[in-house]
Formats: C-alpha cells, structure tokens, sequence
C-alpha cells in the first residue's frame, strides 16, 4: 500500500521520471507554457515554483542549484533575469493549468500549463499581429483605389 505517499510515479522508472521532471520543467521557463498530460503537469508544477522561488532569491548558491536540474544554461539564464524578477512580489502560485480536451491517439487528458502572466505577453503579439494585417489590408484597398481612380 501506498500511504501517505507523495507524487506521481507516471509508470516509469527514478532516472526516466526525474529526466521527464527536468525536460518539461526546462522546457515551460524556455516558452513560458507548454501542452502536456495533466497528471504530467501536476506532477512538474512542484518542481517549476520551486525553480522561481530559488529564482525569486538569485545568490550564486541559488543559480547553481538551478543550473544542476533544468537542462540548458539559456533557461537557468532566463529564469533569473526574467522570471524571477517578474514574481518577485508574488508570494506562491507561479503557474497555472488549464484543461483543454483529449488526446486523438490514446485519448489522454490534456492541460496547457503556462506561468501566469506569459498570457497578457501572448494576446498583446496576437492584437498587434491583427492590426498590422488590418493596416495592411487598409493600405492595399486605398492604393487599388487609386490606380482604379486613375
């Protein structure tokens, strides 16, 4: 019996859980939201916050510390001079998962966790996206105009 247990063993093995744990945790502070299994992103949310609040302190001792789980030396360098900053007043709840359906193949649930605040950057490149096209569509339209005109 499993009493008073804790955490998802996600029917692998210490080494390849760890990696998994390790991988998507890199991968969320690098794109800032990632699609995955929920019972995945619940099982690396622990290890994500823990990543910002060692971020949240940025010594030599705390970058190390990073440096020895995530994957890459751009996350550990991403994570200190942005993220950690941008929660620095927050006191917990870093991210944030979000069901979205089922997976076609195995029918697996699957979430979108993201870090809060990653959204608000995402809908601002959408809407400038958007009105760029409008004004090009606008621009397009007058200069047709113009030659029908001449």
């Amino acid at each position: 019996m499993r009493h008073r247990i804790g955490g998802y063993k996600l029917d692998r093995d210490t080494s390849a859980r760890r990696a998994l744990f390790r991988a998507l945790t890199t991968s969320l502070i690098m794109e800032d939201r990632i699609k995955t299994t929920v019972t995945k992103a619940k099982a690396v949310r622990p290890q994500v916050e823990k990543m910002i609040t060692l971020a949240k302190r940025d010594t030599l001792h705390t970058r190390r510390q990073a440096a020895a789980f995530l994957m890459s030396d751009e996350a550990v360098k991403k994570l200190f001079d942005t993220i950690g900053p941008r929660f620095a007043d927050r006191p917990g709840g870093y991210t944030r998962i979000m069901r979205v359906g089922f997976r076609q193949g195995d029918g697996a649930e699957e979430a979108i966790i993201e870090l809060l605040g990653s959204e608000v950057k995402k809908r601002a490149e959408e809407r400038r996206k958007r009105r760029d096209d409008r004004l090009k569509q606008q621009q397009e339209q007058t200069e047709q105009a113009a030659a029908a005109a001449n």
